[in-house]
């Protein structure tokens, strides 16, 4: 269960480091006006409920399986990204 565990969250967050190399990618389009703002927003918006979704997932993970520190380092990431998400809803 534990090897199971780590290696589904490794998969994860090579896919979250993905992800956010592919956000800089386009932040930077957009500095240098490759792309306008509203194809910008666009692109990154359809990739935040995923990204929401994959700390969390290695979160609850983490805290299932009793790995209290590793659980505690994702605490953080996940509580923003949850706050990011309600101020969104909230907002629109």
């Amino acid at each position: 269960m534990e090897a199971v565990v780590f290696v589904f969250s490794l998969l994860d967050c090579c896919a979250l480091i993905f992800l956010s190399v592919y956000f800089i990618i386009t932040l930077s389009d957009l500095e240098c006006d490759y792309i306008n703002a509203r194809s910008c927003c666009s692109k990154l918006n359809k990739w935040v409920i995923p990204e929401l979704i994959g700390h969390a997932i290695v979160t609850v993970l983490m805290l299932i399986s009793l790995h209290w520190f590793i659980f505690l380092l994702n605490l953080p990431v996940a509580t923003w990204n949850i706050y990011r998400m309600i101020l969104a809803l909230i907002n629109d």
